[in-house]
């Protein structure tokens, strides 16, 4: 008799479904990566646009970028922008989604349709309201400062100054991602077994022990996962803070990796340049990234 261990034959239709998506993914993205890693090696600038050949230069291009004091200065303040907005989104989210359990299943379902709403809104509409809100003529911000007694807040121009430029940023991010956290946390907390929480309420327990305890443990893979995808979307911001700086007046100094590789690249022609420094941010969301691709393999193993 063959010892010989029979193979199981995999069904091949799972593959075949894939197929579509993955050929879409890979030409929607690969080529335009494989595109800019090439680019950062080169000497590629306007004159290659208009049919030059472009120059192999090594690693000149990342040795400018690196050797740049106004691309360090832009890193940490990207870095220092994204950990506020993500610390702040996720405090306010996580908070916001723990009231939603105390609330009646009405107020509670009032709550997430507007959260919903604010979510759904485009972001150039969210900039409008936003710049709307703070406009140093007629905002309701200075309005609300002035009722206040608060001196100096009538006509104060927020986006003409770096630090409350980034406030109304930083508010405008916020305000758009805290939906989706709510959102993931409520739906992990109403995963909780209610016997956990009352054996320990039984034993004495306060509600921030069991908050501490029993619900954060719980719902880790949850939070980890979103505040993961959290500092990453907020790293790359761009959108927001290229909008704001055209009502501004300011560039260089609310300048953040986004909108410094777009003002390299395709408002200042140095497209070498600007892909290098994209791989470069690439390596910095790809190293966020592979922490929770690592917490994602060892829970699977578990």
């Amino acid at each position: 008799m063959s010892t010989a261990v029979r193979k199981i034959r995999r069904p091949k239709l799972p593959y075949l479904l894939l197929l579509p998506a993955v050929a879409t993914v890979l030409l929607a993205m690969g080529y335009p990566l494989v595109r800019q890693c090439i680019m950062a090696f080169q000497q590629f600038s306007l004159a290659q646009q208009f049919g030059a050949e472009p120059d192999f230069v090594g690693l000149d291009n990342f040795v400018s970028v690196l050797t740049d004091s106004g691309f360090w200065l832009v890193l940490g303040r990207s870095v220092v922008f994204c950990a506020a907005c993500a610390a702040l989104t996720m405090l306010i989210g996580v908070a916001g989604a723990v009231l939603l359990t105390k609330l009646s299943k009405t107020v509670s379902f009032i709550v997430q349709t507007a959260m919903l709403l604010a979510w759904a809104l485009p972001v150039l509409s969210s900039l409008q309201v936003f710049q709307r809100i703070f406009d140093g003529r007629s905002g309701v911000a200075d309005w609300v400062l002035v009722q206040l007694g608060i001196t100096g807040a009538d006509g104060f121009n927020w986006l003409a100054n770096p630090l409350s430029f980034f406030v109304v940023a930083g508010l405008l991010v916020i305000w758009m991602s805290v939906p989706l956290v709510l959102f993931m946390t409520y739906a992990s907390l109403t995963q909780i077994d209610e016997s956990m929480l009352e054996a320990s309420m039984l034993d004495g327990a306060t509600g921030w022990q069991q908050f501490r305890n029993i619900i954060v443990p719980t719902i880790m893979p949850v939070l980890t996962l979103v505040g993961i995808l959290q500092v990453i979307w907020d790293l790359r911001v761009f959108t927001q803070i290229y909008i704001l700086q055209k009502s501004s007046g300011i560039t260089e100094q609310t300048n953040v990796l986004g909108t410094y590789i777009y003002q390299v690249g395709l408002a200042g022609g140095d497209y070498g340049v600007a892909s290098a420094t994209a791989l470069i941010m690439l390596v910095l969301t790809l190293a966020i990234t592979w922490r929770y691709v690592r917490l994602v393999t060892k829970q699977g193993d578990l």
